[in-house]
């Protein structure tokens, strides 16, 4: 895209600019924002993100901060969650600004180089849900719905491999704990779906970055959590 920074365009006020920008595809923000340094600033600040908040999700204005360790954030934040929540966690059509949050946490913890263990992500987002009124059971619900969203949207890469095995050996403690007798109660105790999906992908999705041996102990611990183990899991 060229600079129009001299153009027609360029000497609109900022106001203009955001009440254009705001009506183009959420697509194209990105190449906009680098046209030049005014623009970038406009993306930068929170009157654009405000307007198009207000122009995508008008009822969001009346949403009030909620209780929990999970803040609301910025007008940029709140942009990105809602766009989330519309977009990439299923909810039967409704929006809700909090199960975005939650997303975008859920995925900078995951990507973070010292990842929490997942037990104390899961238990952070259950103790979320419930500070806002939610039950165990739609707390579990949401939660098991965000951590799929979550693995599904990961890139296919080493880091990603590298944490999907990671999450697949807490599951194997999570086995081991079990038949221990020290496990964590519902709904703190997470999905058997999310522990399903990080195998699937592993010996699906990463299947050529095993090792011989690390392919077969990660199948060893599948064939411990489920059985029978789909056909594509075999043969590395």
């Amino acid at each position: 895209m060229t600079d129009r920074s001299d153009g027609p365009i360029g000497r609109l006020p900022e106001h203009l600019l955001v009440e254009i920008f705001t009506h183009l595809p959420v697509c194209e923000w990105v190449q906009v924002a680098c046209v030049n340094k005014q623009w970038a600033n406009i993306f930068q600040g929170d009157c654009l993100w405000q307007t198009a908040i207000a122009r995508n999700w008008p009822s969001a204005g009346l949403r009030k901060r909620w209780p929990g360790p999970i803040p609301r954030g910025s007008a940029r934040r709140r942009f990105q969650a809602l766009y989330v929540s519309e977009n990439f966690v299923p909810s039967g059509g409704e929006i809700d600004e909090l199960v975005g949050h939650t997303y975008l946490y859920l995925k900078e913890q995951l990507e973070r180089p010292a990842m929490p263990p997942s037990s104390i992500l899961h238990g952070t987002i259950i103790d979320q849900f419930i500070a806002c009124g939610k039950t165990g059971e739609q707390a579990h619900d949401l939660a098991s719905k965000i951590w799929l969203a979550v693995i599904d949207s990961l890139e296919e890469n080493e880091q990603t491999f590298l944490l999907l095995k990671r999450l697949a050996r807490e599951g194997e403690l999570m086995c081991f704990f079990f038949h221990l007798q020290f496990f964590l109660p519902f709904p703190y105790s997470r999905s058997y779906k999310v522990l399903w999906r990080v195998f699937d992908k592993l010996f699906t999705d990463f299947r050529d970055c095993f090792s011989g041996p690390d392919y077969h102990d990660a199948l060893s611990t599948a064939k411990s959590r489920f059985q029978p183990v789909p056909s594509t899991w075999l043969g590395h």
